[in-house]
């Protein structure tokens, strides 16, 4: 038999056998959940516990940071044109506005149809605004501007500003910068919370499933004792803490599925009124459910190694 078929055979050996003892040691750990079922029980309650509270977390910051991305999209550079403007005169100023780094959209209005618009919003005004020509009335041709980063506005608004034919441009100056500073303050905060509650979670998981093994550590030594290498008792723990942590996740993440769902749908996609809307629920819950099911399992495998480790001569 040639020299070269016989290094294949053995490899092929090798990996039916890392298979074989692989699918051992994932029997073997679910197995051990299941035997060990008071102990598992009290590991997968604190992980299901603390997943929840770490999922409305994200909830909370996700949607914060959510409206605060809207308000930042909805803030407007309202650009006041010269009385008497001609139409080549806007072209124009339509394609120096074009020209600026940093605008996102524009949009022209014409000083009749705001009139329109204004009247039809109101009969006081109707009243007032009915008997003017395009002549004689105050209101002005205007493009609303948006940009692409809200924290520029203010440059982007001094370059409109000096545009020719451009008489004043409006945004709210003062009052946007605050709200931006505002916003940022609050999404910052949100996120070292969610990370602080991230780091709660992986300490209470860690200690719980560690007195989980503390009480098999008669288990651990019988094992060393027949020889078993350190690997070997390794590998079924950290299998045991993966199921503890993927079993740990699932009432979290269908608490957070139907119930945001719910919550969704109550309040029609907002909160409060129509300016505070929530995020949408797809693909947001496939992301907090992925987000629950990586924090249980790796907590969980994490937990069983330094568990483990404490009972072996390493």
């Amino acid at each position: 038999m040639p020299v070269e078929l016989l290094k294949i055979m053995r490899k092929e050996r090798l990996k039916m056998k890392a298979f074989r003892i692989l699918g051992r040691n994932i029997r073997d750990a679910f197995k051990s959940v299941f035997r060990n079922f008071s102990l598992s029980l009290a590991s997968i309650s604190c992980i299901t516990i603390t997943l929840i509270v770490v999922s409305i977390a994200i909830i909370l910051t996700s949607n914060v940071n959510n409206f605060a991305d809207l308000v930042k999209k909805d803030v407007t550079i309202v650009t006041f044109l010269d009385q008497g403007i001609t139409e080549e005169k806007i072209k124009e100023v339509e394609q120096n506005i074009k020209k600026i780094d940093g605008v996102e959209s524009y949009e022209f209005q014409d000083k009749m149809d705001i009139s329109k618009d204004m009247m039809e919003s109101s009969d006081t005004f109707k009243s007032i605004m009915e008997n003017w020509t395009e002549d004689d009335t105050p209101i002005q041709d205007t493009f609303l501007v948006k940009v692409v980063d809200i924290e520029k506005i203010g440059d982007i608004a001094k370059e409109i500003e000096k545009i020719e034919n451009v008489e004043s441009v409006k945004y709210g100056e003062g009052m946007v910068e605050q709200l931006v500073a505002a916003f940022n303050v609050v999404k910052n905060i949100s996120i070292a919370i969610v990370i602080a509650l991230i780091l709660v979670t992986a300490f209470l998981i860690s200690n719980t499933i560690k007195i989980t093994i503390f009480s098999r550590k008669r288990e651990i030594e019988i094992m060393r004792l027949v020889g078993a290498s350190n690997i070997n008792i390794k590998i079924p723990f950290i299998f045991e803490g993966l199921f503890l942590g993927l079993f740990g996740s699932i009432i979290p993440i269908i608490i957070t599925t139907y119930g945001y769902i719910g919550l969704y749908n109550h309040f029609d996609g907002r909160l409060f009124s129509s300016f505070i809307k929530l995020v949408k629920p797809e693909p947001f819950i496939y992301m907090i459910s992925a987000v629950l099911v990586a924090i249980g399992i790796l907590v969980g495998m994490f937990g069983s190694l330094r568990a483990v480790k404490k009972h072996l001569k390493i």
